[in-house]
């Protein structure tokens, strides 16, 4: 198995790991009711998803 000669330098480790950073997920906006939400997800605020109701928030919990 080959081996390095020499070590790599700092500044070449770190332009190597330049993209590594973890990028902000994409929002969008819920046609219903206007709730920023993750695209291809449910709704957090109303409960649907493509106009169509998953869950009610409305059930009383006890």
């Amino acid at each position: 198995m080959a081996l390095p000669k020499r070590r790599h330098s700092r500044s070449r480790t770190r332009k190597r790991r330049s993209h590594d950073a973890l990028a902000a997920p994409g929002l969008s906006v819920c046609g219903e009711c206007g709730e920023p939400k993750e695209p291809h997800r449910l709704c957090g605020g109303c409960g649907k998803y493509k106009g169509r109701t998953v869950f009610s928030l409305d059930a009383d919990i006890e």
